[in-house]
C-alpha cells in the first residue's frame, strides 16, 4: 500500500529543516524522512545514510542513467540532489508516509508525478533580508556560497503559489503548528 508523500521545499534559510524535524518528532503523523542522494561533501555532523546518501558525480549520474531517481536536479553547477525511488519504496514497506525536506524544483516535480498523494508546502521566510542573516548565523558556508543562495532564493519564492499550500515563517513556532495541523489533515 502507498503511503502519502509530504513535501516541504523553501529557500535555503527558510526554516523548513526545522520544521520538517519537528513533525518527525510526532508520532502519531507516522512519518519517515525521505533521504536525499547528493554529491556535495558532508557539512558539519552530517552523516551518510542519515542526513543524505553522499555519492560522486559519475555515481550520481549513472543513477540518472538507470532511471533510479523519482527527482533529480543539478542545484548548482556539479551539485546533484535527488530522492531514490529505492527511497520511497523503503519508507511506504515500511507503511509509512514519506516527509521530504527539498528544493523547490523537485518538490514541484514529486507533486506533478504524485498529484493525488502528495502535500506540497512552500515555507515562505519574512524576507530576503532575514534569509540572508539566517545563512550567515548558520557559519556553515562562505560569503560567495550565501549569495549564490540568497540570489537563488528570489526565483524560488516566485514558485510559492504552485505549491498546495504555503507556510509563512515569521514565527517558528507558529509555522510548527500550522504544519502540524495541514499534516494531520492531509493524512487523515
Amino acid at each position: 500500500m502507498k503511503g502519502k508523500l509530504i513535501v516541504f521545499s523553501a529557500p535555503s534559510g527558510s526554516g523548513k529543516t526545522t520544521i520538517v524535524r519537528h513533525l518527525l518528532a510526532q508520532p502519531e503523523l507516522n512519518l519517515e524522512f525521505s533521504i536525499s542522494a547528493a554529491t556535495r561533501s558532508p557539512r558539519g555532523e552530517e552523516q551518510d545514510g542519515k542526513d543524505y546518501y553522499f555519492m560522486s558525480i559519475h555515481e550520481f549520474k549513472k543513477h540518472i542513467k538507470a532511471e533510479d531517481f523519482v527527482e533529480w536536479e543539478e542545484v548548482y553547477r556539479d551539485n546533484f540532489y535527488g530522492t531514490l525511488k529505492s527511497e520511497v519504496e523503503r519508507i511506504w514497506a515500511m507503511g509509512k508516509n514519506v516527509i521530504f525536506d527539498i528544493d523547490v524544483a523537485g518538490g514541484l516535480r514529486i507533486k506533478r508525478k504524485f498529484p493525488e498523494e502528495t502535500l506540497a508546502v512552500f515555507v515562505k521566510p519574512p524576507s530576503i533580508d532575514e534569509l540572508k542573516i539566517r545563512l550567515k548565523n548558520r557559519s556553515t558556508e562562505s560569503d560567495d556560497k550565501i549569495n549564490m543562495r540568497i540570489a537563488k532564493a528570489s526565483v524560488e519564492l516566485a514558485t510559492a503559489p504552485q505549491f498546495d499550500t504555503i507556510i509563512k515563517n515569521y514565527d517558528l513556532d507558529t509555522a510548527k503548528a500550522e504544519a502540524y495541523e495541514l499534516v494531520k489533515n492531509f493524512i487523515s
